[in-house]
């Protein structure tokens, strides 16, 4: 099983996104994410918010073996040709630990508010991020690219210097059957599933039956999930933690009035943790994601080891 820490940055500051990014690399997470708003997602769309790529950017001179990438990165706030041009710079600043995380796109606030194109409806920004990554994925593998498509352009695009890595992995999010699946099966080295166990089981069959159909083997594509953590020795105090943390970003729904978490949350000593992970394996996921906001729970991030240690115990 590996590992990962999501750090969403709204209200926090440069500072903070440094600090955490060297406890998480030392705790011994595999990879770090941030995430693409570019108004806070959660809580008030108006708080201080900080953008993903440039913050990954700096995280990779900062780092030297997490692998780095967006959870994910919105399709509709750039041109494939400039998402390929940003992952590829990334792999070569990072030394070739960039992973590019894409999807669809779904904060109407921040399209209006900016002037990108939300499209006419989430099916149609389906069908964008299917025509994007395919292209992607041609000016990652050095093709030089001329396309004229529903949706974009490229004439004679070339994507020079190649990635480091050989073949630079894309992650797909999402979990819709009919299409987002579908554009995983076609392209994706990852895919980012949301959901308890026996949900991301069922999407998982539905993309095998995708992967089967095209002639992909499955086996190619790395199943992951993020997912709300927080480690403390009294599940209590885990709890408590999780709702100071929730009501600061606005999500104070999130710990119900019979004390429970009411959303996709493993709290509790590292034992406990470990038997929701191991839940997630047993479905075939091979990465789950720790998602963190500020303040970040430096405890936690401090004792994955624990956690790893009961996984093999």
């Amino acid at each position: 099983m590996r590992f990962g820490a999501a750090i969403w940055t709204n209200r926090t500051t440069w500072p903070a996104l440094r600090d955490v990014a060297g406890r998480i690399e030392a705790s011994g997470f595999d990879s770090l994410w941030a995430d693409d708003h570019l108004l806070a997602d959660e809580g008030d769309w108006s708080d201080p918010k900080l953008e993903g790529w440039m913050t990954l950017s700096a995280w990779a001179a900062l780092t030297s073996h997490v692998r780095l990438g967006l959870l994910v990165g919105a399709n509709t706030f750039r041109n494939p040709g400039l998402t390929a041009k940003l992952a590829t710079t990334l792999d070569h600043v990072s030394d070739g630990r960039a992973i590019l995380g894409l999807g669809g796109g779904w904060f109407e606030r921040e399209h209006d508010a900016f002037g990108f194109d939300f499209g006419a409806s989430f099916g149609e920004r389906l069908d964008r991020l299917d025509e994007a990554v395919g292209l992607i994925r041609r000016l990652l593998d050095g093709e030089r690219v001329t396309h004229e498509g529903r949706f974009y352009t490229l004439r004679d695009a070339v994507c020079a210097p190649r990635p480091i890595q050989a073949r630079l992995p894309i992650l797909i999010g999402g979990s819709g059957p009919r299409k987002t699946l579908l554009t995983t099966a076609h392209y994706a080295d990852l895919w980012n599933g949301y959901g308890e166990p026996a949900r991301i089981a069922d999407r998982d069959a539905i993309l095998r039956a995708h992967c089967a159909a095209i002639g992909r083997d499955e086996r190619e594509i790395a199943r992951t999930v993020s997912i709300d953590v927080v480690i403390r020795d009294h599940a209590e105090e885990a709890l408590r933690t999780y709702g100071e943390i929730a009501e600061r970003h606005g999500l104070a729904g999130r710990v119900g009035s019979d004390g429970q978490a009411q959303d996709l949350t493993l709290w509790g000593p590292p034992a406990t943790i470990a038997a929701g992970i191991r839940a997630y394996a047993d479905v075939g996921v091979s990465e789950v994601i720790w998602i963190f906001r500020d303040p970040f729970d430096l405890e936690t991030i401090e004792r994955l080891p624990e956690v790893r240690a009961a996984l093999d115990a």
